[in-house]
C-alpha cells in the first residue's frame, strides 16, 4: 500500500479567544431557531429549561476531565491520543471513530438548516420541488444553498486554522450581540401567563428526561478544544485550554436556557408547538412587526456559519489523527504544505457533508438523536482513559469527578439505545449508527500493516 506524501506540521496559530469561540461556537448552532417547537413540545418551557439546565450540570465533570486531559496531553486526536496509552488499539479507534461521527454529523445539519432558514427570508427558497425524503420535500434553492455553504465552509477550513479561528470570532460574537438583543427586549415584552403550563402533558419527569437525553447533541463542541490543541500559539499556556472547555461549557448552557425561557415568555408555547412556529415567528407575532424576527434570523445565520465552521474541524481533525496513527488510511493524515491544514480529512468530510444535503429535512431529528449517544461514547472513554492514567500514575486528584463523568456519558447512552426508555432510538437512527459501524470496519487498518503511533 502507497505511503502518504511527506507532510508538515499542523499551524500553530490560535490564541485563547479562538479557543473558546470554538468550543462555544461548536455547540449552539440553529437548533434554538428551527427546532423550538420540538424542545417544547417534549418538555415545556419547565421541562426544557431543567433539561439544559441539568444536563450542562452533569456534562461539566466530562469538561473538567477533558480541561485536565488537554493538559497533559495536548493531542488533536483527543479521544484516541487519552485512549492509546491504556486500551488496545481497537478501543482507540472505537472511540476516534464515534467522535468523528458526533462532529461529522452537525455538518450536514447545518447544510440542510442553511435552506430552512433562508426559506424564512426568502419564501421562494421552497419552489422547485425535486423530490422527498420521509415526506419532506427538497427543493432546488435549498440543495443548493446547502451545497454552496458546504463548499464554502470547507475552502475556508482548508486555506488554515487561522482563518477559520478569526471567522469563528467574528460569528460568534455577532451571534452573542444578536442574542443579547432580542432576550433582552423579549423580557420587557412577554408575560408570565405564555409560560402556563410550566411541563408537557407527560409530566415533569419525563419532560426533564425527553429533553436531556437530545441535551448531550447541543453541548457536543466543547470537547472541540482539545482537537484542536496542537495549533495553539506557542505562548499560549496549556492551562488556558483546560480552562475554556469549560467556561465555553457553561456559557452555551446559559444561552440555551436564556433562549428557551425568553420564546416561552413572550409567546404562548402551547401556541407555538400547535402551529409548528420557530423562535423567529413567536417573537414576530408578540412584537407585531417583522424586524426584530429579521435580527433573530441574522443571529441565527451567523450561529449556524460558525457551528458549521467549528464542527468541521473537530470532525477532520480526528479523522486527520485516526489517519496519522494508520488506524484508517495514512493518506487521512496528510497535511497541506502550503496552509498547514490536514486537506485529505477536510476534503472527506466536504463530500460526506454535501452528500448528506441531499436528504434535507427528514435528517434533523435523527441526526439530533444519533450525535447524543456517540458523543458520549467519546466522553465516556476519556473519562475512564483519565482513571486509567491516574492510577497508573498514583495520582488522586480529577479520579472522582472522571468517574462521575463516565457514569454520566454512559447514561446517555443507555437512555437512547434501551428501547424501554421514552425517546429511545428509532429504526432511523438505527440505521445511521449501524452504517457508521459498518463503515468503520471496513476502513479499520488491520495491525500487520498499521505500525502503532509514537506521540510526540
Amino acid at each position: 500500500m502507497a505511503s502518504p506524501p511527506t507532510s508538515t506540521a499542523l499551524r500553530r496559530t490560535l490564541g485563547a479567544l479562538e479557543y473558546f469561540t470554538f468550543g462555544f461556537g461548536s455547540m449552539v448552532g440553529v437548533g434554538w431557531l428551527v427546532i423550538m417547537d420540538d424542545w417544547l413540545g417534549r418538555g415545556g418551557p419547565g421541562g426544557a429549561i431543567l433539561g439544559f439546565l441539568g444536563g450542562t450540570l452533569l456534562i461539566l465533570p466530562v469538561a473538567r476531565t477533558y480541561g485536565r486531559l488537554v493538559r497533559a496531553i495536548p493531542d488533536a486526536g483527543a479521544e484516541i491520543a487519552y485512549t492509546e496509552r491504556v486500551f488496545p488499539r481497537d478501543v482507540s479507534f472505537a472511540a476516534g471513530w464515534m467522535m468523528v461521527l458526533a462532529y461529522a454529523i452537525v455538518c450536514p445539519w447545518e447544510a440542510v438548516a442553511i435552506g430552512n432558514l433562508l426559506a424564512r427570508i426568502i419564501p421562494a427558497m421552497n419552489d422547485f420541488p425535486l423530490y422527498a425524503v420521509a415526506g419532506k420535500v427538497i427543493t432546488l434553492p435549498r440543495l443548493v444553498a446547502g451545497l454552496a455553504l458546504t463548499a464554502g465552509i470547507g475552502l475556508i477550513n482548508y486555506r488554515g486554522i487561522r482563518l477559520s479561528g478569526r471567522f469563528q470570532d467574528v460569528m460568534t460574537f455577532g451571534l452573542l450581540a444578536c442574542f443579547a438583543l432580542f432576550v433582552g427586549l423579549g423580557f420587557a415584552r412577554g408575560s408570565a401567563s405564555n409560560v402556563q403550563p410550566l411541563f408537557a402533558p407527560a409530566g415533569p419527569f419525563i419532560s426533564v428526561l425527553l429533553v436531556a437525553q437530545i441535551v448531550p447533541y447541543f453541548l457536543t463542541g466543547f470537547d472541540a478544544i482539545p482537537k484542536a490543541s496542537e495549533e495553539a500559539r506557542a505562548d499560549l499556556a496549556a492551562s488556558t485550554l483546560s480552562r475554556m472547555v469549560s467556561l465555553a461549557l457553561i456559557a452555551a448552557g446559559v444561552f440555551y436556557v436564556l433562549v428557551v425561557a425568553v420564546v416561552a415568555w413572550v409567546y404562548p408555547w402551547t401556541g407555538l408547538v400547535a402551529q409548528h412556529l420557530g423562535t423567529e415567528a413567536a417573537f414576530a407575532k408578540a412584537f407585531g412587526s417583522e424586524w426584530i424576527a429579521r435580527v433573530i434570523l441574522g443571529g441565527a445565520l451567523l450561529s449556524l456559519l460558525k457551528i458549521f465552521n467549528g464542527s468541521l474541524v473537530g470532525a477532520t481533525r480526528l479523522l486527520y489523527a485516526l489517519g496519522r496513527r494508520s488506524l484508517v488510511h495514512p493518506w487521512l493524515g496528510t497535511v497541506d504544505r502550503r496552509f498547514g491544514t490536514p486537506s485529505v480529512s477536510i476534503l472527506v468530510i466536504t463530500l460526506l457533508t454535501a452528500a448528506g444535503a441531499f436528504f434535507g429535512d427528514a435528517l434533523l431529528v435523527p441526526i439530533t438523536e444519533v450525535g447524543s449517544a456517540v458523543g458520549a461514547v467519546g466522553w465516556c472513554a476519556a473519562c475512564v482513559a483519565f482513571i486509567a492514567l491516574s492510577r497508573r500514575g498514583n495520582e488522586r486528584d480529577g479520579v472522582a469527578v472522571a468517574a462521575f463523568g463516565a457514569l454520566v456519558s454512559v447514561a446517555i447512552v443507555l437512555m437512547k439505545l434501551i428501547p424501554a426508555v421514552p425517546g429511545s432510538f428509532g429504526w432511523a437512527e438505527w440505521v445511521t449508527l449501524g452504517g457508521w459501524c459498518v463503515l468503520g470496519l471496513l476502513l479499520r487498518r488491520p495491525l500487520a500493516s498499521a505500525p502503532r503511533f509514537q506521540a510526540h
